[in-house]
């Protein structure tokens, strides 16, 4: 009510554009975003060509992931103000954001020509190149943006993102500890402490990696919970024995995922006389208590604290209140600290319904007598920006979709239609598993993915929930993914096939490899038979 009242005064006069503009930005800083963009809709109402008001909206917008609304709100603010650079940097942003990498950068380069000693628009368009899967290319430019600003931290932090891309660790971590001390912003701090913690992980130094990782809960972090929770924080080293431990999930459903790989070990070190609590993604409750049937499994809920998430358990059992708690993302720093520390095997650690498996192989069986099923999926939910370069194109996968006396089925969630639409076009018979909601009906997804003679995945929470419940898996992976840990696979699913690109934009061998793959099991199941005569 409080925002409509503000709307209402402003159209009256009460309060002036500039009043309403800077209650939205009061209101953008307490993390109501949503109040913020009908405050700065007001003003702008008020007063349509303001440039300060349009320049709060635009950024607003891109904070928001509406990347069409900002380029357009930077757009008129260059056309209101020419000299105005940072409409400039603001719309290059937005552009690429959308995956206009081409546009992004001719925008940067014209701007470039009459302002050659602006660093922000050289490291911009480093950025945007490093996007666009040309970190190498990128470096160039990024250099020049330190060079004009020596103490520009953000250039430098760039730079060695790009050499973390391009596999030059040792570099990368040189320019991370370098941004680190130009770093002026906590929140430009912790992304860089992140960051390094991140390639910290990458070259297998876990102990110093994780210890790092901590920087995700910072209060200079964005969007980092605060978490609501009974009894004193857990701290590595702290006895478990005979004591209750809450877990807490606390990032993405595939990390959730992933960091359930140590909750067998917890639950070890809590022994018999312990209790191991666990709050997770609400999609995630009834395929982890069936996995893991010594815990009590919650879900976890998240509402504000001012402007910060705030992650609790209402779910909790209190009739034995917990001792400690910790962010289940946390629990590594003591249970992953080398490699070894991970369990060797296939069985996998999360454990599908065996009737519903029963269900999806006689599904299966259905769609052709003896041939293979194979599921794929192809990207993650959000492409947007930088995520856009961390999954093959979509048409490197047709090949493979065209492999015959295979029976490929549909594992992508979100909305697909578009795309298989299009794989259909190009020959390809892709089945969709009916009655079942990829992205939310979890527990289902895992019983068809353990149904599956193979499964072939980007990196993204099917690959995870593929990997975790132990069956084949082909991991489509770009090039420095630190859940690799320094190895050439991936510790958390000893039993997946690491298929990771050499470099960003260069997908065409590990496709190549994931159809291979694909053809082996046809082998296989037909080994006496010719190609011709499976078609």
């Amino acid at each position: 009510m409080g925002h409509i009242a503000i709307e209402g005064h402003a159209r009256r006069g009460h309060l002036s554009p500039v009043h309403v503009r800077m209650r939205g930005q009061a209101l953008e800083r307490a993390g109501d975003l949503a109040g913020a963009l009908e405050a700065y809709e007001a003003a702008l109402q008020a007063a349509p060509e303001d440039v300060q008001t349009l320049s709060a909206l635009a950024s607003l917008a891109h904070r928001m992931q509406m990347p069409q609304a900002a380029e357009r709100l930077w757009s008129e603010v260059g056309r209101l103000d020419p000299a105005r650079l940072d409409a400039v940097d603001g719309r290059a942003r937005a552009l690429r954001e959308m995956g206009a990498f081409e546009a992004s950068i001719n925008l940067l380069r014209e701007a470039l020509l009459a302002n050659r000693d602006d660093a922000r628009l050289w490291n911009s368009l480093g950025v945007t190149l490093m996007q666009d899967s040309q970190p190498a290319a990128a470096i160039t430019f990024l250099d020049e943006a330190a060079r004009l600003d020596p103490r520009y931290a953000q250039a430098v932090y760039n730079r060695g993102s790009a050499r973390f891309d391009l596999g030059d660790l040792e570099a990368a971590a040189k320019d991370f500890a370098t941004a680190r001390k130009l770093a002026k912003k906590p929140e430009h701090a912790a992304m860089i402490d992140f960051a390094a913690a991140t390639l910290a992980l990458a070259r297998g130094e876990l102990a110093a990696g994780w210890a790092g990782y901590e920087t995700r809960l910072s209060r200079h972090w964005a969007d980092a919970p605060v978490f609501e929770a009974p009894g004193r924080r857990w701290l590595p080293g702290a006895p478990l024995a005979g004591r209750h431990l809450l877990a807490v999930a606390e990032q993405g459903l595939g990390d959730e995922i992933m960091f359930a790989n140590l909750v067998p070990d917890l639950i070890e070190a809590l022994g018999p006389q312990g209790q191991l609590s666990l709050a997770v993604e609400p999609r995630l409750v009834a395929l982890f208590q069936r996995s893991f049937p010594a815990a009590a499994v919650s879900a976890h809920a998240t509402d504000k604290a001012g402007p910060r998430p705030r992650r609790s358990a209402p779910g909790l059992d209190h009739a034995r209140p917990a001792d400690l708690w910790a962010p289940l993302g946390s629990l590594p720093r003591q249970f992953r600290t080398r490699i070894g520390d991970f369990p060797a095997g296939r069985g996998g650690y999360l454990k599908p319904d065996p009737a519903r498996v029963a269900h999806w192989r006689q599904w299966l069986q259905a769609l052709g007598d003896g041939a293979p099923a194979v599921g794929v999926s192809w990207r993650s939910g959000k492409v947007f920006g930088d995520r856009r370069r961390q999954y093959p194109p979509r048409d490197l996968w047709a090949p493979l979709l065209r492999t015959p006396g295979v029976r490929f089925v549909n594992l992508q969630y979100g909305d697909c239609d578009a795309e298989l639409a299009a794989f259909r076009a190009q020959g390809c018979e892709v089945a969709e598993p009916p009655g079942l909601d990829l992205k939310d009906d979890i527990d289902e997804l895992a019983a068809l993915l353990s149904a599956l003679d193979l499964v072939v995945c980007a990196a993204n929470a099917t690959a995870a929930l593929a990997g975790a419940c132990g069956g084949p898996l082909a991991l489509i992976g770009a090039p420095a993914a630190w859940p690799k840990l320094g190895t050439d696979a991936y510790p958390w699913y000893p039993q997946a096939r690491a298929l990771t690109a050499p470099a960003f934009g260069d997908w065409d061998g590990v496709m190549e490899a994931a159809q291979g793959l694909v053809a082996g099991l046809v082998s296989i199941a037909h080994p006496g038979e010719s190609r011709d005569e499976r078609r």
